[in-house]
């Protein structure tokens, strides 16, 4: 049986100051809200701040390499991963900003799109399962009357894609004076 590789190589310790540059918007500079790539250069921003750059500009923002000369808007792409690690380092920002887009649906008289309701509904689900009310998918279905779909074509596709452990390095904290 051969070892494919060291396993201390696998983990690896990144203070969070150094990835802070990497999930902010460099236009806003907040951290990332529906992270877009820019195809070209792979540089991230925030949708809403990428796509108001690019009514007056082509080039990216950081390189300025130009993204097209014409359609800039078509070479830009959703980069879910880099949202998923933005939502998993910053606690209760993606709660908030799924209330936020809640109460600008509702303060206009609109209805929620159904993709912040699976949202929500999503995050409920999981932070049940995080306070050991986890129930199984047959279960919440007769809860809720609904009949089993006969097959699943998720896929894993909501499946979480990104696993971040933090850790407490309480061997270089100074105790507290008394």
């Amino acid at each position: 049986m051969a070892v494919l590789g060291n396993p201390d190589m696998l983990t690896r310790k990144i203070k969070l100051c150094h990835i802070n540059a990497h999930i902010t918007c460099r236009l806003c500079e907040g951290y990332l809200i529906d992270a877009t790539t820019v195809t070209e250069c792979l540089h991230t921003f925030c949708r809403s701040c990428l796509v108001k750059y690019l009514e007056e500009n082509n080039t990216c923002p950081t390189c300025r390499i130009v993204i097209h000369q014409s359609h800039p808007l078509q070479y830009i792409g959703h980069d879910r991963t880099m949202q998923d690690i933005v939502y998993k380092l910053v606690p209760g920002l993606q709660e908030a900003e799924i209330k936020k887009q809640r109460e600008f649906y509702q303060k206009l008289g609109m209805e929620v799109p159904g993709d912040i309701k699976g949202e929500l509904c999503n995050m409920k689900t999981h932070l049940d399962q995080r306070n050991g009310e986890a129930k199984s998918e047959e279960t919440a279905n007769k809860e809720a009357g609904e009949e089993k779909p006969e097959e699943d074509n998720d896929y894993h596709r909501s499946d979480e894609q990104v696993s971040i452990c933090l850790e407490c390095n309480s061997s270089k904290l100074r105790g507290l004076k008394r």
